[in-house]
C-alpha cells in the first residue's frame, strides 16, 4: 500500500463538507493531494485509485489518472515500504554495466561520499539498454530518493525535466545528458584519443588499428575523434581496412584483432578504446612472435603484470566519482547556479607495449 499521510507544515490542507481539498497545490513535488484537487475527488478516492482498489467508478478513476498525468505525480515508496528499514537518506547511481570494474570503482567512490554524508547508496545497472535505463531511473525516483547519479544510455533524457524542477539533483556520469540541460563529470575523450595516438605516431607507426565499441556510445565516438584528429594533424587519412567497431566484450575484441592481423598490409600498431578491447588485444599479442604496439584507453587491474604489459591512456577513476557525487551533495544542499560540465584530464602511462618500434607491413601473421 501507498503511505498516504503527508507533513503538514509542507502542504497544509482543509476540507469542504464534502470530503473535497480546498486549497491550491504549492509549488514543488505534486502530492496526492494535489491530485485530488485536480480531479476534483476526495483524498480517500485518489488513495483506492492510485492502490488499485475496487470501489471506484471508471468515470472517475481515470479522471484521476488524467490528474496523475498532467502533475507528474508519482508513488512514495520509500514513505511505506522503507519507513521502518532504510534511511529516507538515499541517493541512487545508474550505471551502464555492472562487469565493467570501471563502474565498480565509480560505485566504491560514490559511496564514501555518501556515506560521509550520511546517505545511503542504491546502485542498479542499465546493461546498456536504454529502455530500462527509464524503468530503473523512474523507479528510484518513486522511492524518492534524494539525487541520482546517471551514468547514461539513451539518447533522449527530456523525461528528467519533471524531476529536476521537483527538486531531484541528478549528475550525469561519464557521458553527457541528450536534450536536457544538466550536471555533468565526463573525462576528457577526445584529448586522450589524442594522446594516445600521438604517442603511438611519436614511434614511428603510421598503419594504426583502432578497435572499440559501437559508435553511438558517447565515449567511443569521441575518442573516435580524437583518433581522427591525431591522424588529419600527422597528414594520415583513417584507413576503414583498420578500424573495427562494434566490439562490447573481450571476445570480440580478439575476433577483430585477429581480422586485423590477416589483412595483407596488417597494422603496426593498435589503439584500444577501452580496457576489455586491451584485454582482448593483449589475448592475441601476447602469442606473437613479434609484438605490435598497444596503447589502450583506460587502465586496468594487472596491467602492469600481463605478459605483455599494457601502456594506457589513464586518469582518476575514484575522482571522477567523488566530484560526481560532491556535485550531486552541492545540489542537495541548496547550490541553484546553472548546470555545471566537469571534465577530468588524461595522461599517458608507458608499461611498454606503446613504445614498440614497427615493423614491415610486408610481415604476415598467423594469430594464435
Amino acid at each position: 500500500m501507498v503511505q498516504t499521510s503527508e507533513p503538514k507544515s509542507d502542504r497544509a490542507v482543509g476540507r469542504q463538507g464534502n470530503g473535497q481539498v480546498d486549497q491550491q497545490p504549492r509549488p514543488g513535488r505534486p502530492t496526492l493531494r494535489d491530485v485530488a484537487l485536480l480531479a476534483n475527488v476526495s483524498f480517500k478516492t485518489v488513495s483506492r485509485v492510485v492502490n488499485n482498489e475496487p470501489r471506484v467508478r471508471a468515470e472517475t478513476a481515470e479522471r484521476v489518472q488524467q490528474a496523475i498525468r498532467e502533475l507528474g505525480f508519482t508513488r512514495n515508496y520509500n514513505a511505506s515500504s522503507l519507513k521502518h528499514s532504510l534511511s529516507s537518506a538515499t541517493i541512487g547511481l545508474v550505471i551502464a554495466d555492472v562487469a565493467n570494474p570501471f563502474f565498480a570503482v565509480i560505485a566504491r567512490a560514490v559511496e564514501e561520499v555518501a556515506r560521509e554524508s550520511d546517505h545511503l547508496l542504491v546502485t542498479v545497472s542499465t546493461a546498456e539498454d536504454a529502455e530500462r535505463e527509464r524503468d530503473v531511473i523512474e523507479a528510484l525516483v518513486e522511492r524518492r530518493v534524494r539525487g541520482i547519479i546517471v551514468v547514461p544510455v539513451s539518447h533522449d533524457h527530456r523525461f528528467l525535466r519533471r524531476e529536476l524542477e521537483h527538486g531531484t539533483a541528478i549528475v550525469f556520469l561519464d557521458r553527457p545528458p541528450a536534450r536536457l540541460s544538466a550536471d555533468a563529470v565526463l573525462l576528457d575523450n577526445v584529448g586522450g584519443a589524442r594522446q594516445a595516438v600521438d604517442h603511438l605516431l611519436a614511434q614511428g607507426h603510421r598503419r594504426i588499428a583502432i578497435v572499440g565499441d559501437r559508435l553511438d556510445v558517447y565515449t567511443m565516438a569521441e575518442r573516435y575523434r580524437g583518433y581522427q584528429a591525431s591522424l588529419d594533424a600527422a597528414g594520415l587519412a583513417v584507413d576503414e581496412n583498420l578500424v573495427r567497431f562494434g566490439c562490447h566484450d573481450t571476445h570480440d575484441a580478439v575476433a577483430a584483432v585477429r581480422e586485423l592481423l590477416l589483412l595483407p598490409e596488417p597494422p603496426t600498431a593498435i589503439f584500444a578504446m577501452n580496457n576489455r578491447m586491451s584485454v582482448g588485444c593483449v589475448e592475441v599479442l601476447a602469442g606473437l612472435d613479434r609484438p605490435l604496439a598497444l596503447v589502450g584507453f583506460d587502465d586496468f587491474e594487472l596491467a602492469d603484470a600481463l605478459r605483455l604489459p599494457v601502456t594506457v591512456v589513464s586518469y582518476d577513476v575514484e575522482d571522477v566519482g567523488r566530484r560526481a557525487a560532491r556535485l550531486l551533495f552541492d545540489r542537495l544542499a541548496g547550490n541553484r547556479d546553472a548546470p555545471k560540465s566537469l571534465t577530468v584530464a588524461t595522461h599517458i602511462i608507458e608499461r611498454g607495449s606503446g613504445e614498440v618500434r614497427p615493423f614491415s607491413t610486408s610481415v604476415q601473421f598467423d594469430p594464435p
